[in-house]
């Protein structure tokens, strides 16, 4: 259906160690049967392994680091989920500002499962309507956004979805979106942060 959608399209995935296996392996498939080109973003050189149920599953070679690319050079971000993955990102000062880059420049930006973590800390979910794994409700309520229980959500440009069974849907809509480009550039939560001081 989407053959050749998105050729000459390059997209970023970024992950770390710990990531869910289908979450990564599936949609860069899908991604480039559609013809993009697709690049393994890192906080590390060399190789990440996966997370598959409840064992270590696939490795996969990095492309670039975060530290040493930026988002004129990507159509989109995608974020996979698993637990570890997303925790050891947030909290990587070079993943955040990678992350920023898209929001700023109004670049699409997915994320499924537990992936919308790293988004809290760009300040990109704040008077979002998003979805995510269950268990993160109540983060992203706190950061602002409306959590809902959908299997895709697709606001501005950014594309959320719960877990493994809404790959489909979730590859569907970020292809679209891609297709569709550039959206409304965000603020970055620096940006909201330094508004918030100058006004008060």
């Amino acid at each position: 259906m989407f053959e050749q959608k998105l050729k000459g399209k390059i997209i970023a995935m970024m992950a770390t160690d710990g990531f869910e296996e289908s979450e990564l392996f599936e949609p860069k498939e899908a991604f480039e049967k559609a013809g993009a080109r697709v690049d393994i973003v890192s906080i590390k050189e060399g190789e990440i392994k996966a997370w598959n149920k409840d064992k270590w599953g696939k490795t996969i070679r990095v492309d670039v680091l975060a530290s040493s690319t930026n988002a004129d050079d990507y159509n989109a971000l995608v974020l996979p989920g698993g637990v570890m993955n997303p925790d050891q990102l947030r909290i990587d000062e070079d993943a955040v500002h990678f992350a920023n880059q898209f929001m700023i420049a109004g670049k699409p930006i997915a994320a499924i499962c537990h992936g919308p973590w790293l988004l809290i800390e760009t300040g990109i979910v704040r008077g979002r309507t998003l979805t995510s794994w269950p268990s993160l409700k109540s983060d992203l309520t706190n950061a602002g956004a409306k959590w809902v229980d959908q299997e895709v959500v697709v606001d501005n440009g950014l594309i959320t979805s719960r877990k493994p069974s809404d790959i489909p849907a979730f590859c569907k809509k970020v292809i679209e979106e891609i297709i569709e480009g550039v959206h409304t550039p965000l603020k970055s939560k620096s940006s909201l942060t330094s508004e918030r001081a100058i006004l008060t």
